[in-house]
């Protein structure tokens, strides 16, 4: 029996998202496998986006996610919360995921604050990367002290308990994270897990966290691999074998923490795209640079031009939103500095992403999501565009699904398509002009292949 703490759910309580998904299917036997589900709660995806792009609306139109790690503690904080919402499109839990947050005690997990991240990043249409599941470090004390048998059973029953709970929620898990030794050895690191289980608890980790919610991407996650070396050659094997075998793993996560003595190396590109060559997906998943000014701003332009460069880079994460609450704050690697202020990075990012800005012009529009029919295997979706304080001629609206979605059909506008064809992005059909303040909406079918989950919206662009 996993026993919990205030806050958690055991494995025979559904959280309250959970319990709403059980309980809308229970409503749809009532009515008939036939039946509609009317859902009438409309839930706002975005804040106010001026002409110029968003870094979120811009990397979605390149078919990609932009996203941040988050702290739950911060989410009270209103500039915090209006620049992650109106900039950001997939949220990392910074801390709040990690084994001693989620299980001090052995048996008793405590979802509390990573619920909180989760359930923000739900109302704004964000996608949510699970960080992390086995890692040597932010152990609770006690999982030192297993022998080999007793930290086997641990660690699968961690893994299983947390991505259950999550299950259908998080596009990304980073299941393994930093097992590999820095320097030239190529050697695993040492930690309970490979001192007492060995080579192979990384790929047992990855066959349980498959089991747990099969439509999860599932990436190992490291640092100081972002070029070809000893370490990225020893990850690069263990992947190609993983794939080879059969082992499940989706993606690999390049964290890309730099600074002026480990800036961002040469082959940067080379080396994402020699891992997405094994048939992976590779991940920017930690990013931060410090520095200042236009040395800053260029190696953050060149780390998004190398993403943009391999087709199977599919977003990038800055570790944090400010400054002023990075782990390395000293360093000012952000793209908003301590008073949230955009830096010349944020800059050089949003048109590396093929944004623009305008200096903050007036012309803006918010969108708004609302599921409402919904059958067993399908939902439809409404979107709707509502003006700023001036009219505007044409707008436009990227709409990315999840994992094993896909959309269907749509209607009251034209959509054109990414080449992965999980990113649609709508504008008008016919005449776009709406005045100021008035609303128009479009629609659309998702097939969700058994995941629920609302799409994610990026920033709405008016012109």
């Amino acid at each position: 029996m996993i026993s919990t703490a205030s806050g958690a759910r055991s494995r025979s309580r559904l959280s309250p998202r959970a319990t709403v998904r059980r309980n809308s299917f229970r409503r749809l036997l009532a009515l008939g496998v036939g039946g509609l589900l009317s859902m009438t709660g409309v839930v706002a995806l975005s804040g106010p986006a001026q002409a110029a792009s968003t870094l979120g609306g811009s990397a979605a139109a390149q078919g990609r996610y932009f996203g941040a790690a988050v702290a739950a503690n911060h989410l009270g904080e209103t500039p915090y919360v209006n620049t992650l919402n109106t900039e950001f499109t997939s949220v990392t839990p910074e801390n709040e995921m990690k084994w001693d947050a989620l299980e001090s005690s052995r048996g008793t997990f405590t979802f509390g604050a990573a619920d909180r991240i989760v359930s923000h990043a739900q109302q704004q249409g964000m996608q949510v990367r699970g960080h992390t599941l086995v890692w040597h470090s932010q152990l609770p004390g006690w999982v030192g002290t297993l022998g080999a048998a007793d930290l086997r059973a641990a660690m699968n029953t961690h893994i299983t308990e947390v991505m259950r709970h999550y299950k259908g929620e998080i596009h990304s898990w980073d299941v393994v994270n930093e097992a590999f030794q820095d320097g030239g050895s190529g050697e695993r690191r040492s930690s309970p897990f490979q001192n007492k289980l060995g080579d192979g608890y990384i790929e047992e980790a990855f066959r349980t966290a498959r089991a747990a919610d099969p439509a999860a991407k599932l990436c190992y996650n490291d640092y100081n691999t972002d070029g070809v070396n000893a370490k990225s050659n020893a990850v690069y094997n263990m992947v190609k074998d993983f794939k080879q075998r059969g082992v499940p793993i989706d993606c690999v996560g390049f964290q890309s923490h730099f600074n002026s003595n480990s800036p961002v190396p040469g082959d940067y590109r080379q080396n994402l795209q020699r891992f997405a060559d094994l048939g992976v997906d590779v991940q920017i998943t930690e990013l931060d640079i410090e520095g200042s000014g236009s040395a800053q701003a260029t190696s953050y332009g060149n780390v998004v031009r190398a993403c943009l460069a391999v087709s199977r880079c599919t977003g990038i994460t800055t570790w944090g939103v400010t400054d002023k609450y990075s782990w390395r704050s000293s360093g000012t690697p952000l793209l908003f500095d301590d008073n949230y202020n955009k830096k010349p990075a944020y800059h050089a990012v949003l048109t590396a992403l093929g944004g623009s800005d305008d200096g903050g012009g007036t012309r803006s529009c918010t969108v708004s999501f609302a599921k409402q029919e919904q059958w067993g295997d399908r939902y439809n979706g409404k979107v709707t565009v509502t003006a700023g304080s001036s009219a505007i001629s044409a707008w436009s609206v990227p709409v990315t699904v999840g994992s094993g979605q896909r959309i269907s059909a749509t209607w009251n506008g034209t959509p054109s398509w990414d080449s992965s064809g999980m990113v649609m992005t709508m504008r008008p059909n016919g005449n776009g002009s709406l005045a100021a303040g008035a609303s128009t909406s479009f629609g659309f079918t998702v097939m969700t292949g058994g995941n629920t989950a609302p799409p994610a919206l990026g920033g709405c662009t008016a012109s």
